[in-house]
C-alpha cells in the first residue's frame, strides 16, 4: 500500500458526519431559543401593553416574568400593571 499523498485529507466516517450535523443543528436550535427568550423578556420588560396581552394569552409566561423580576429584587411591577389595567377599565 502506498501512503496517501501529502496534503490529502481522509474522509470522516459517515457516522461522524451525521453526528456533526446533528450537533450543529442542536446548537443552532439552542442559540435561537436563547435569542427568542431574550427578545420576549426585553419586550415584556419595556412594554406594559405587551404584558397585558401576555396576561390574556399566556398567563404562565407572564407569571414567570414577574417571578424572575422578584427573584432579582425588582418588586412592584405586578402591582403597577394591575393598577394601570384597572384604571384603564374605569
Amino acid at each position: 500500500m502506498y501512503p496517501p499523498p501529502v496534503g490529502a485529507r481522509q474522509m470522516a466516517p459517515p457516522n461522524q458526519i451525521l453526528a456533526t450535523k446533528i450537533f450543529k443543528g442542536i446548537l443552532t436550535l439552542e442559540l435561537l431559543g436563547i435569542a427568542g427568550a431574550y427578545w420576549l423578556f426585553n419586550k415584556m420588560n419595556t412594554n406594559q401593553d405587551f404584558r397585558h396581552t401576555m396576561s390574556k394569552r399566556f398567563p404562565l409566561v407572564l407569571e414567570a416574568y414577574y417571578k424572575s423580576n422578584e427573584w432579582s429584587g425588582l418588586y412592584g411591577i405586578r402591582e403597577r400593571d394591575q393598577e394601570e389595567w384597572l384604571n384603564c377599565k374605569n
